[in-house]
C-alpha cells in the first residue's frame, strides 16, 4: 500500500471522529472526492427531481469528472486535515 493510500484510508477513518459535523457543502464534497478515489468518474443516469439528496450527491461527484484517483485521494486527505 502506498503512502498515498496509507494517508487516504487515515483521513476516511478520521473524516467519521470529527468533532462536530461539515456543513452540508464540505459533506458533498467528501462524498465526491471519495467516489471519485474509489470509483473513478460518476456514471449511469442523473437521479430524478423528487430525489433530492441523491441528485445533490451526484452532481458533486459528476463535477470531478476527470479528476485522477491520487488527485482525488490528495484533495480529500486535504479537506479532512482542513476540518481537524
Amino acid at each position: 500500500m502506498s503512502d498515498l493510500d496509507q494517508r487516504f484510508q487515515r483521513a476516511v477513518a478520521d473524516s467519521k471522529q470529527l468533532s462536530e459535523r461539515p456543513d452540508n457543502m464540505t459533506m458533498l464534497k467528501l462524498y465526491a472526492l471519495f467516489k471519485q478515489a474509489g470509483t473513478g468518474d460518476a456514471d449511469g443516469e442523473r437521479p430524478g427531481m423528487t430525489d433530492f439528496v441523491a441528485r445533490a450527491k451526484w452532481d458533486a461527484w459528476h463535477e470531478l469528472s476527470g479528476t485522477g484517483k491520487e488527485e482525488a485521494m490528495t484533495q480529500y486527505v486535504a479537506l479532512v486535515e482542513s476540518l481537524k
